[in-house]
């Protein structure tokens, strides 16, 4: 067996997603992720070094409201479609895909784009260390995270 079949976080990224379609949606769906307290998430920025700890329950609803307003002032459409849930009731894996950086992220491809960032329960492992993310985006992660 493979590496990115036997590793539970690759697993769990390459399983089933569904997707958060609308602006009200994902207001619901950030309602759910915010109920939790707990150091229990992974917040982590595809391109970046993966976190070697859970995110304090304070830092997740810093990092909901930073994306959420991302999402809705870059990505101008009338729907969301950029979120993506392993379960919008009782979500433990997130993708968030970064709208300057779409590709082919619904539908099929042979070489989807990874996604910008990743909420997870299970420890991040590195998915794309060789093409970090624009530096933009590394400004923005580094001034929310303060590195």
């Amino acid at each position: 067996m493979d590496q990115a079949t036997s590793d539970p976080f690759r697993m769990a990224f390459s399983g089933r997603f569904i997707s958060v379609l609308r602006w009200e949606q994902l207001d619901d769906f950030w309602d759910v992720l915010s109920q939790d307290t707990g150091e229990s998430w992974y917040i982590y920025a595809v391109g970046e070094p993966p976190p070697q700890q859970p995110a304090s329950g304070e830092m997740l609803k810093v990092f909901i409201l930073e994306i959420d307003q991302l999402l809705r002032r870059e990505h101008d459409e009338d729907y969301c479609g950029v979120v993506y849930a392993d379960s919008l009731e009782s979500p433990a894996f997130v993708k968030i895909f970064d709208p300057n950086n779409l590709g082919v992220s619904c539908g099929f491809s042979d070489n989807p784009p990874l996604p910008g960032w990743i909420l997870s329960r299970l420890k991040p492992v590195d998915l794309q260390s060789a093409v970090p993310p624009p530096g933009n985006r590394r400004r923005w992660w580094r001034r929310l995270i303060g590195g």
